[in-house]
């Protein structure tokens, strides 16, 4: 941090302290257990799930799942916000998309 901005706080407590110190340590301890091994034993163990679970899967074959569609579609207007718009659009006497 730039001195300017550490300046510019109030000193930690003591308590604060504590905590921060408290959860460097957990994370530390948390990074320690991230190994090549732990990963390599959990990518095979979600592997066995998945084999374990590939009877109940249902396969899609003519429909793709996209969470997300990069803004290509945009998400309908709720009743609220095209209320809004039509009260707005009166006051001001601006004509709907279309009329002249």
């Amino acid at each position: 941090m730039s001195d300017n901005y550490s300046q510019d706080l109030a000193p930690e407590s003591d308590r604060t302290k504590r905590t921060r110190e408290k959860l460097k340590r957990h994370l530390q301890s948390i990074d320690e257990n991230v190994t090549g091994y732990a990963l390599t034993r959990k990518t095979k163990e979600i592997h066995r799930w998945i084999s374990r679970h590939a009877s109940t899967r249902v396969t899609l074959k003519s429909k793709a799942i996209c969470l997300f569609d990069e803004n290509k579609n945009a998400a309908k207007l709720s009743q609220r916000v095209s209320s809004l718009l039509v009260k707005i659009r009166d006051s001001i006497n601006v004509p709907l998309d279309g009329e002249k």
